[in-house]
């Protein structure tokens, strides 16, 4: 058993994910050089004051070394270091290090990263591709690559409704279509109108619920005309990094007069449209896979 002075530190730190530009990135803070004399990088995070809440520590901490505010989970991982030897502020002691790491995300329009805090143990923030951290061609510290292996992207499954919505024949034929706003996972993109179904929720009464609240329009809901589905990672509206299997219910379908006209406020989409069907053949519009699809099942 080692002479040496015990020293037990609680921090709290947090694994924030993106996916950015086609790659998955992680959000690091790296350490200044009274911390680490040669540059090294860990996760955003601190030592936790007597009687603080680790998850209000860790959002204090991401705050300070980043200048970003998050959230982050419920539950986390806790890691234990235990160094018989270590040197703590010119002193020679028996350390021993509790971490607690959360899941965290930023909203998708957060800003770049900078440090706040003054005089402080890190001295930059950014984020880093996660393949370059896995390689080590960023320099991170263990706690990195242990809280990796354990935070990967949130599963997440959902089944949502659409609606199949056309008038006109010929070289005027039109399909009901709305825009992705930058809360989504693919801004800018048309997709069909409709959305998740909840919990309890007939397929139908949500896509007439959706319809109405993308398109302004009241809308009938006909037979179900294919089944289509999607998988990829990327950020949730809240900004939270998915690995996201979702699942699509299309049904024939008409609307009310009138033209179309987004209800709801601060959500996925930010505009709705008639879209001549042969801009969308042609890519003259951007659309998801899902509009492609059931172009082809109603044809």
């Amino acid at each position: 058993m080692s002479s040496l002075p015990q020293r037990q530190r609680v921090g709290a730190y947090a694994v924030l994910l993106r996916e950015h530009g086609g790659r998955i990135e992680v959000l690091l803070s790296r350490l200044a050089p009274k911390v680490s004399r040669t540059e090294l990088w860990t996760l955003p995070g601190g030592g936790v004051d007597h009687g603080e809440d680790p998850r209000l520590a860790v959002v204090r901490e991401i705050h300070e070394e980043t200048g970003l505010d998050a959230t982050v989970s419920e539950t986390a991982h806790v890691y234990s270091s235990h160094l018989p030897r270590a040197s703590r502020d010119g002193q020679l002691v028996n350390a021993h290090a509790i971490r607690i790491v959360y899941a965290g995300w930023v909203p998708p329009d957060a800003p770049e990263p900078r440090v706040i805090e003054v005089d402080g143990s890190t001295v930059d923030a950014a984020w880093k591709p996660f393949d370059d951290i896995v390689s080590g061609a960023v320099p991170a510290a263990g706690l990195v690559g242990e809280a990796l292996a354990d935070h990967l992207p949130f599963r997440l499954q959902r089944v949502a409704a659409y609606a199949v919505v056309l008038r006109g024949t010929g070289d005027d034929r039109h399909v009901l279509l709305t825009r992705l706003s930058a809360r989504a996972a693919h801004p800018g993109r048309w997709t069909l109108p409709g959305g998740g179904i909840d919990h309890g929720e007939h397929p139908s009464v949500a896509l007439e619920r959706e319809v109405e609240e993308e398109c302004g329009l009241a809308c009938e809901v006909g037979a179900l005309v294919g089944v289509h589905d999607t998988h990829f990672a990327g950020n949730a509206p809240s900004g939270r990094l998915e690995d996201y299997h979702g699942v699509h219910l299309l049904f024939a379908a008409t609307v009310g007069d009138g033209e179309p006209a987004v209800r709801e406020v601060d959500g996925t989409t930010e505009s709705a449209a008639w879209v001549p069907v042969a801009d969308v053949r042609t890519g003259r519009v951007e659309v998801l896979d899902v509009v492609t699809y059931a172009l082809e099942v109603v044809s």
